[in-house]
């Protein structure tokens, strides 16, 4: 990577790390079956980028792959000491899938859609239709998410 900016990523519990660095291709929220199931969230947020702007710095003999058998691109990579999610270059080897929770650094973007909308669950609520606490219920005051 020959580019001033550099930004670093991480699994839990620390043993595999990576650099990234722009332009990015993207940075979307996925709604997809897949997505969820590796995520076991609502959606995946990922960054997707070319695979020559991103590298491992640490620990790659500890990342596992797993590739459905009946997927084209997808694939999902994790820790195998602590389980979290970690980058996995697409099945055809063009794009490299950043989960964003992994970034160690702040990139400055926001996300810029949603994927597979009709894929989500049917128990997903936008974040402004739910209060927030800046730490726990009962240990800070709920608020209202406004809507940019």
């Amino acid at each position: 990577m020959s580019s001033e900016e550099i930004y670093s990523g991480s699994c839990l519990c620390g043993e595999v790390q990576y650099e990234i660095s722009p332009p990015f291709s993207t940075f979307q929220y996925c709604h997809c079956s897949r997505c969820r199931k590796t995520t076991g969230s609502a959606h995946a947020s990922n960054i997707i980028m070319p695979p020559e702007q991103f590298r491992w710095t640490a620990g790659e003999s500890s990342v596992g792959r797993y590739e459905p058998s009946d997927a084209k691109h997808f694939a999902v990579c994790f820790c195998k000491k602590c389980g979290s999610n970690l980058p996995w270059l697409a099945q055809t080897g063009k794009a490299m899938i950043i989960p964003a929770g992994t970034l160690d650094t702040d990139l400055g973007v926001s996300p810029e859609r949603n994927l597979f909308w009709g894929s989500r669950a049917n128990w997903y609520q936008t974040v402004n239709q739910l209060d927030a606490f800046e730490t726990l219920p009962g240990k800070s005051p709920a608020c209202k998410i406004e809507a940019e």
